[in-house]
């Protein structure tokens, strides 16, 4: 399974019709942890560039001379 397709959108409505369906155990029972992994480390990436690497670049910017 490619981290391609995994984020797809047809594979987002997949996933979120089982979660609908079948809850969180019927997920991680029929994708298993590797989604819930890739999601969780996606968010967290995607976080830690946001919130931590971009203000701490510009606070550098602005008080360096």
């Amino acid at each position: 399974m490619r981290l391609k397709s995994i984020f797809s959108r047809e594979k987002g409505k997949e996933y979120r019709a089982v979660f609908k369906q079948q809850g969180f155990k019927g997920l991680v029972k029929k994708y298993g942890w590797k989604l819930i992994v890739a999601v969780f480390m996606y968010y967290l990436i995607r976080d830690s560039i946001l919130y931590i690497l971009i203000p701490y670049l510009i606070a550098k910017g602005l008080f360096s001379e």
